[in-house]
């Protein structure tokens, strides 16, 4: 069972577009009305949005936030702020104003309210991060987390790419961290897969088209979840050691954590396994770390902390003041681990862990599709890749055994063995198994004003003897006698001439004629054609429910599963007509065994038709003693694609 402790942290978010006219509203509900703007210059347009929004609020501005919140910038604005006699802070930008807004709030207790033009997430943290004297101190406290943030996805739009790619992956760090922190709850957990799901899928549309408004909103949600992780439990290897890099040696914050990622991850890989895992499904990707690594790259994200402008003589240094205090992370920090991560992220390597089964998997299943790609057919090309990969997930997903690989293939071969020119196993397979009642529905719920088709089955036989107008399809053979009156339309209502109609059924024992092998010649089967009404006539007996054949594989699996082999009973019917669509359907007895549990999943509502019971002269003058039952029905045939209805008979 797992054991969790879960804390909020109370903050009110204003999340849209256009959001920034409510700024006035929220500094108001926060029962202040004397503002002090931090800005940036290369935020003008937003900056005098924000201006706008407040109006009369805003008392005073300061424009000098700097990258990891040195102290001495913050005593800067706190002289600002005292001479203005602010009452509360807005910061517009990034984590440099974000930073500065927090540092100030602690040092003042005033309320902020944050409007981020960027992804880091800081703004929903209770976390502030300050250098001073080269080297960066982070804490947390209550009076750090901002009061009310105000996402505004119209202040992202003109992020240039660059920095969308490295903000957006500073929140993947979050994220990612935030799954194996030491406490780690399934709340957390969930926001953090959402947010790195939500990333996966934003970054590469906005490296095609950077003004993708649904693609900044979804990497402005996830900046969301995952500064809320940052907010909620605590970070490991990674945060540490972005920290240090940019506190003693001035790299850039965003860059840095970008660089940095897939190497922290693969150095936990090994620790944390059941995570990286699931990063890897929430990225798309075999394997979490060089999966990371790949998305940078192909958004021309940077790769390495020599681009960065890191002395390879401080990585030595670097290593020995991230492993100077200690904290949590799932694997040991020795300083010749820290070492080795840092040297890999300064040349930039793709982190190269020992590949997964899941990466060799994948690879295996790409190269057996791409085996496909020189296919002249498309439409095969595509089949088999789909099954292919359908199938390695099936095994992978299920972890089948050899032995249960090789109890399918001799199923499989049993299956195949016992095919005949009058026993289908692999069609009875197919229907028992539901496949073909999909296909039958896929292709034939196109014309919803036709007749509804339903399964072939395994016991038709092609060239059925002919049947004459009102001859008797039974011949002789007992069971309660069957009068079948039915007609055949265009899809209009309009009867259709011609038609050639192939009808089939088991005997009252629930057995084909193929089943049977002392009847001599077919028998229960007919062909009829329809007269220039559309109609057909001819008598059998009522068909009863039946179990399919249990001889063989398919009987066996059913028996292994605990289900009955039984059929509803049923009369089965094929028309072919010219202009028209085949149809394969089935008449179902009202009221008969099985209808709501039909082995082959074959039956359909509007195929339960009434079998009525009659005493009496039959319809053609047939001496009937007893009971007798009656089948009117019309059909309904669909037209051919790009048929006219005047060219059909």
């Amino acid at each position: 069972m797992r054991t969790f402790v879960y804390t909020s942290h109370p903050s009110r978010v204003v999340f849209g577009a256009g959001t920034v006219g409510r700024l006035g509203e929220e500094v108001e509900r926060l029962g202040c009305s004397r503002v002090l703007l931090l800005s940036s210059g290369s935020l003008a347009a937003a900056s005098d949005q924000v201006r706008e929004a407040l109006g009369d609020l805003l008392a005073a501005e300061f424009d000098g936030a700097a990258m990891h919140t040195p102290v001495e910038v913050t005593e800067q604005a706190l002289m600002v702020l005292r001479e203005s006699s602010a009452d509360s802070i807005v910061a517009v930008g990034g984590g440099s104003t974000t930073g500065l807004s927090k540092a100030l709030a602690l040092r003042t207790g005033l309320p902020q309210v944050i409007l981020p033009t960027t992804y880091a997430g800081s703004e929903v943290t209770p976390v502030l991060g300050e250098t001073r004297d080269g080297r960066k101190v982070t804490q947390s406290s209550p009076e750090i987390l901002p009061e009310t943030v105000v996402y505004d996805v119209d202040f992202t739009l003109t992020l240039p790419l660059s920095l969308t790619v490295t903000s957006g992956i500073n929140a993947l760090a979050h994220a990612v961290e935030a799954l194996y922190a030491a406490d780690a709850n399934p709340v957390t957990d969930q926001q953090a897969l959402d947010a790195i799901s939500r990333i996966a899928r934003a970054l590469p549309r906005l490296a095609a088209d950077p003004a993708d408004l649904e693609a900044r909103t979804d990497l402005l949600h996830a900046a969301w979840l995952a500064g809320t992780c940052l907010a909620t439990v605590g970070m490991g290897l990674h945060h540490k050691l972005c920290h240090t890099l940019g506190g003693s040696f001035d790299l850039p914050h965003a860059e840095t954590h970008t660089v940095v990622l897939p190497h922290a991850m693969a150095y936990n890989a090994h620790a944390v396994p059941g995570v990286m895992r699931r990063v890897a499904d929430a990225l798309g990707v075999p394997d979490a770390p060089s999966g990371v690594y790949d998305l940078v790259a192909s958004l021309g994200g940077p790769t390495s902390l020599h681009a960065l402008g890191m002395p390879e003589s401080g990585l030595a240094r670097a290593a020995e003041l991230a492993t100077s205090t200690p904290y949590p992370n799932p694997r040991e920090l020795t300083t010749e681990g820290i070492a080795e991560l840092l040297a890999g992220a300064w040349h930039g390597r793709r982190p190269e862990g020992p590949p997964s089964t899941e990466a060799k998997l994948a690879r295996l299943t790409d190269q057996v599709v791409a085996s496909f790609a020189r296919a002249p057919d498309p439409r095969v090309r595509t089949l088999l890749s789909d099954l292919v990969r359908h199938l390695h997930t099936f095994v992978a997903a299920n972890d089948v055994t050899d032995s249960e690989w090789q109890y399918a293939i001799d199923f499989l071969t049993r299956t195949g063995g016992i095919c005949s020119p009058t026993r289908q196993e692999f069609v009875l397979l197919s229907d028992t198994l539901g496949v073909s009642s999909a296909v039958d529905l896929l292709t034939n719920s196109r014309t919803p004003h036709t007749t509804p088709s339903a399964v072939l089955g395994p016991f038709y036989v092609e060239d059925p003897p002919d049947t004459p107008r009102g001859g008797d399809i039974s011949d002789g053979l007992p069971g309660t006698p069957l009068w079948v009156d039915v007609r055949v339309t265009d899809a209009e209502g309009a009867p259709v001439k011609d038609v050639v109609v192939d009808v089939w059924q088991s005997n009252e024992d629930g057995f084909y004629d193929v089943q049977l092998p002392d009847l001599e010649g077919p028998v229960l089967r007919g062909r009829l054609r329809t007269d220039a009404d559309g109609r057909i006539m001819f008598w059998s007996i009522l068909p009863s429910e039946y179990p399919i054949p249990e001889d063989g594989p398919v009987g066996q699996m059913l028996a292994a599963v605990g289900r009955h082999p039984y059929r509803a009973p049923h009369l089965h019917f094929m028309f072919d007509a010219p202009g028209h669509r085949r149809l394969v359907t089935q008449l179902f007895v009202s009221g008969g065994a099985y209808l709501d549990s039909d082995t082959v999943f074959g039956v359909k509502d509007e195929l339960i038709v009434d079998f009525a019971p009659q005493t009496g002269p039959a319809p053609d003058g047939r001496p009937v003693d007893g009971e007798w039952r009656r089948l009117d029905y019309t059909f309904r045939l669909a037209p051919l694609a790009g048929c006219p209805r005047s060219a059909r008979p």
